[in-house]
């Protein structure tokens, strides 16, 4: 069911009684089955039986991203092989790859929070979707794909790359739905404009962007060059995939499934709970998941949680577009600074294109941080006394704003390398005993 509407409206507190009783069940699932969480709650000198409402979730161990390396690769699992019918991974790049088994319950449950983000984009049974997500090990290909393959869509699962043949596709078949990441999108409509191809002519209507953080200013650049309404999806391979979130139409925030996901949000240092309307490092609880369910898992996503009526009568809990990640962020001239804040301030310069990669280097004992970011053809063709020009604006517009120096380089375009998937923002050369 692509709506449900009896989750998806359902009265808070009715609400909040469902996702105790699923926390409880969670709670003596995971002790019983997972040595990991049974010795967690030991030493903490806890039980399931402790949990008697919400907030004792603050009770319980918190499990962070090493703890599923150390398990690699089924030690978290709660379940036998056997029951197991598919398993996802992330890429690996600074580690052991995160593992995510899946039962067939499992399965059925991701995929109706998929088909209801799908849903709530507009995307309806008569579209043409072109999934060009990366698929196979990554959950965000198949996770599509099952949920407008559930939807009776029709569903053309390009996968990503091939840029080119991707803009043909978009013509012939007339599709008018597109899935990928907020960066391939860019490259798409890039690679489009190259091609003499009007992508703002071509039936594409809207897309579901996700697997990256991207800003507001991001997602307005989206629609504005391809033409299209610019949706997001939130999720993390370690909590199913992507479906764990999602914004409507109104794009007034994302909705949580707060019934498989309980959401609080933590001060990053302390660890201790916030109150809704604070920002804070974002901690997921599964509800119903059973191969593999995470106790507070630290997503390292900043955010904020807020609660009023939402589109369509909707009254989950909401998320702000991802700040940035607590490991993520720099610290420049004692300043805290996200890369998503460099982002957004680029995107307001209108000579420049939103193609950006940030290196840290060391100066002496401080951190230095250069902006690379690609100029429009005409201005970075212009000479060099134009270049220093837009460089100082930028440079300036930023201290402006951040309190922060910073040295701009604008580079010709296509020198910082496109993506088909998740784009590389930053780039730490520090030596790493000095990072």
């Amino acid at each position: 069911m692509p709506w449900n509407e009896e989750f998806e409206c359902m009265p808070v507190g009715k609400l909040q009684k469902f996702q105790l009783e699923k926390l409880k069940e969670t709670a003596a699932w995971v002790y019983a089955k997972i040595p990991f969480y049974k010795q967690k709650f030991d030493e903490q000198g806890i039980t399931p039986d402790d949990i008697k409402n919400l907030e004792d979730v603050a009770k319980l161990p918190m499990t962070v991203k090493n703890d599923l390396r150390d398990n690699y690769p089924f030690g978290l699992c709660a379940v036998p092989l056997k029951e197991v019918v598919r398993v996802h991974a992330s890429s690996g790049t600074t580690g052991k790859p995160i593992t995510g088994p899946y039962t067939k319950e499992d399965l059925a449950q991701w995929t109706e929070c998929m088909c209801r983000n799908i849903w709530a984009a507009g995307i309806r049974k008569e579209d043409v979707v072109q999934n060009a997500y990366g698929h196979g090990l990554f959950t965000g290909g198949l996770g599509f794909h099952q949920a407008v393959t559930a939807m009776d869509c029709t569903v053309v699962p390009t996968s990503a790359g091939m840029t080119e043949r991707q803009i043909t596709l978009l013509q012939d078949f007339g599709s008018n739905v597109l899935f990928c990441t907020p960066s391939y999108a860019l490259t798409i409509a890039e690679r489009a404009e190259e091609m003499k191809v009007d992508i703002r002519s071509l039936p594409v209507r809207v897309g579901v962007f996700g697997a990256e953080p991207w800003t507001v200013q991001m997602r307005q650049e989206i629609e504005e060059r391809m033409g299209i309404k610019a949706q997001e999806a939130y999720g993390l391979t370690e909590l199913c995939g992507p479906g764990v979130a999602y914004d409507a139409a109104d794009q007034n925030g994302l909705y949580i499934n707060e019934d498989h996901f309980l959401a609080e949000v933590v001060d990053p240092q302390t660890l201790e709970p916030l109150p809704l309307g604070e920002k804070g490092e974002l901690i997921f609880t599964s509800l119903q998941r059973r191969a593999m369910p995470m106790i507070r898992y630290r997503t390292k996503d900043i955010t904020r949680l807020w609660r009023e009526p939402g589109h369509n009568g909707r009254t989950f809990v909401r998320m702000d577009k991802i700040y940035g990640r607590s490991d993520d962020m720099l610290i420049i001239s004692g300043v805290n600074v996200f890369p998503s804040q460099i982002e957004a301030l680029l995107l307001e310069i209108e000579e420049v294109e939103p193609q950006y990669r940030l290196i840290v280097r060391k100066k002496g004992y401080l951190d230095q941080l250069i902006v690379q970011v690609e100029g429009k053809s005409e201005v970075y063709e212009a000479g060099d006394k134009r270049r220093y020009e837009i460089e100082g604006k930028i440079a300036a517009h930023i201290k402006g704003m951040l309190g922060i120096s910073v040295e701009v380089e604008l580079v010709e375009a296509k020198f910082i390398a496109r993506s088909e998937g998740k784009a590389l923002r930053v780039v730490d050369e520090r030596p790493k005993q000095l990072r």
